[in-house]
């Protein structure tokens, strides 16, 4: 192992044990390399998005490494992460969102408004999310009139195909779920007045869920520790038994028909919705008739809200503003559930991008990442000008390029 490999691999090492204090005398910058990073994490502007991109322990890494990290003031203050915390750790505190934003590199995790995109500067780049099915044409229009880079992290995977950011991000939102469900079945919230489980003598409650991805899994392992009597409906037999594998639990499983689900639904406490479709709009499965139909006082969790919802009834919601009752069903609608435990999930988004920028800045920068690691590239929906995510052109009728064919004219 050589200098450099053992240095980042010691780095990673003081990510990870994320609670290891050292004197401020032991930190230094490393000379930086023709391939160091300039990254701005500007303070997001999102009413509902309390994370922030990277933690201070993240950003001390990256220092450490030879790259420059701006945070604006106060970006980390929704995650109880303060401008000292990140300034002992090596990054510059800037108090101008503008100049954050004219950063070689801007990580966010909302996407950026248009006047955010308008202060970038021509040719650099961006990672953040992209909920897809909310930007319309006047988005892309401004990231190619800028030629900026633009990468979706929940497009980003890793090495072995999987969605990392969005696995984890997922793995929150199924373990906070049936926190929500415990607060609201209560009578303090108007619920059904009833205990998120069971205890002797007394039946236990009823949860169904719907969709058996990894949501699905983290909710029923949570509701299932607590003792209640979970319910999984998916169209997707592979997933609904791999669900059970991981569970350890020959639970109810079925796949999605009208009649069963609507008998399903009448009798459940929970209802916790979280089928994600990869064209960018969820299936609306559950109807007006089927929420009529439930206990009055029940809690509808809309995980898939954020792609619009699988609940006929459901309308987005802020973390001010949780919950709104219809049909005496209360409802729970907010996008971005893992935004409520902000801090967890920050850390568990600066422990992905941290390493990608380390290998980045291995290979050569974000451009020449892109062009290695077929992983990576995924993630490109905007390169340079150019439209290259294939199904948002098709949604908004706008041309399209291949990315694949311009790696094959790098070779």
């Amino acid at each position: 192992m050589n200098i450099k490999d053992a240095k980042i691999r010691s780095g990673l090492e003081e990510l990870v044990k994320g609670q290891s204090l050292y004197p401020q005398e032991q930190l230094f910058r490393l000379e930086e390399s023709k391939n160091s990073l300039e990254i701005g994490i500007p303070k997001e502007v999102t009413e509902v998005e309390n994370r922030v991109a990277l933690t201070p322990d993240a950003v001390r890494v990256l220092v450490n490494n030879g790259h420059q990290v701006n945070v604006e003031a106060d970006a980390g203050k929704r995650s109880r992460f303060s401008d000292n915390e990140y300034s002992e750790a090596g990054a510059r505190i800037v108090y101008d969102s503008r100049e954050v934003l004219a950063s070689e590199i801007v990580l966010t995790v909302s996407p950026p408004t248009l006047e955010e995109i308008g202060h970038m500067k021509p040719g650099h780049v961006l990672i953040s999310s992209l909920q897809a099915h909310r930007r319309n044409t006047s988005f892309v229009q401004a990231i190619n009139a800028k030629r900026i880079t633009a990468l979706a992290y929940e497009f980003l995977e890793d090495q072995v195909g999987g969605i990392p950011i969005m696995r984890a991000m997922s793995e929150i939102a199924g373990s906070t779920v049936m926190l929500i469900a415990a607060e609201y079945l209560s009578s303090l919230n108007n619920g059904r007045g009833i205990i998120l489980g069971g205890i002797t003598g007394v039946p236990p409650t009823n949860v169904l869920i719907l969709g058996a991805g990894t949501v699905s899994e983290y909710a029923a392992r949570t509701a299932l520790g607590l003792g209640a009597d979970v319910k999984i409906f998916d169209n997707h037999i592979y997933k609904m038994r791999r669900i059970k594998q991981e569970l350890g639990q020959q639970l109810f499983t079925s796949t999605i028909h009208a009649g069963t689900l609507m008998d399903a639904i009448r009798r459940t406490d929970v209802l916790i919705t979280a089928i994600r479709s990869e064209e960018g709009q969820s299936p609306m499965v559950v109807t007006e008739e089927m929420v009529m139909n439930m206990r009055p006082g029940s809690v509808i969790i809309d995980v898939s809200i954020d792609q619009g919802g699988c609940v006929e009834t459901s309308r987005p919601t802020t973390h001010d503003e949780p919950i709104f009752v219809k049909h005496d069903v209360i409802h729970y609608c907010v996008p971005n559930i893992a935004s409520r435990v902000a801090r967890t999930a920050t850390t568990a988004l600066s422990n992905i991008f941290t390493p990608i920028f380390l290998k980045a800045a291995e290979v050569g920068g974000i451009d020449e990442m892109i062009f290695a690691k077929p992983w990576f590239m995924r993630g490109v929906y905007a390169y340079r000008g150019s439209l290259t995510n294939a199904q948002l052109a098709r949604r908004l009728h706008m041309k399209y390029t291949d990315l694949k064919l311009l790696a094959a004219a790098r070779i």
